[in-house]
């Protein structure tokens, strides 16, 4: 059954390598770091939510928004030997109240509403180059993370770190009794950008935690900006967390 349906446009990424073990308290029970070289990343994503509907029915004024989210990299076997390669959310910003109540509610998603704004000027030609930003507002100051790229998007290569990073086609949520939540994220795989430069704006230790700053505070390992697409969001359903690894 399928729970949400969007778009998700201009996703701006930007990656870290981190220490394993920074992550292993934010795994979902059933679940295993996943990891692309021998290197463990997080990522911090940028993107316009349109066109949004929840169980087939838009929400006025909540249809089009921006969200960055902080995610690292999983994956799963099932009983029958299938691997599931998905993603876990440690924090996700949205600029609407409603929004974020409904995530925490049907999916126990760590969500935040903050102010929210964001900058588009992509490239159309080889010769033209472009910056996709976004804004988040702290009591303080503005936050952001943007991306320089030029030249036209590719679908990556497989086998490369591009494509470990925008395909990934599950997500898995910890549940307040110990539970672990899997859904299902259908899209067709996604145009991508390299960045030329990247950067971000951000006070770590406020919103991820101090263990977080020496990574997200350095120079990120790769980033890269995907064009998006359609996307299906499948109910979620309980895992049996005995599945072998």
């Amino acid at each position: 059954m399928v729970f949400l349906t969007a778009e998700w446009r201009h996703l701006t990424m930007l990656n870290y390598e981190v220490d394993p073990l920074l992550l292993v308290r934010y795994l979902p029970s059933g679940t295993h770091l996943d990891s692309w070289g021998g290197k463990t990343f997080v990522s911090l994503v940028g993107f316009r939510f349109l066109n949004t509907r929840v169980l087939g029915c838009p929400i006025p004024y909540h249809r089009n928004f921006d969200e960055v989210n902080l995610r690292f990299y999983v994956k799963r076997v099932t009983d029958d030997g299938e691997v599931r390669r998905g993603v876990v959310f440690i924090k996700e910003i949205v600029p609407r109240r409603a929004i974020a109540v409904i995530a925490r509610r049907f999916y126990n998603e760590n969500y935040v509403a903050l102010p929210m704004r964001h900058r588009i000027d992509l490239p159309d030609t080889p010769e033209r180059a472009g910056t996709v930003a976004y804004d988040w507002r702290l009591p303080t100051r503005w936050n952001s993370l943007s991306a320089e790229v030029d030249g036209l998007s590719a679908i990556p290569d497989e086998n490369t770190e591009a494509s470990f990073i925008t395909e990934h086609y599950w997500g898995y949520t910890k549940q307040r009794d110990g539970s672990t939540l899997e859904y299902e994220v259908e899209h067709p795989p996604w145009h991508v950008w390299r960045a030329r430069s990247a950067a971000l704006d951000c006070d770590v230790a406020r919103l991820y935690g101090a263990d977080f700053v020496p990574f997200l505070l350095s120079t990120p390992t790769s980033a890269c900006v995907a064009a998006g697409s359609p996307i299906k969001v499948r109910w979620g359903q309980s895992i049996n967390t005995s599945a072998r690894h």
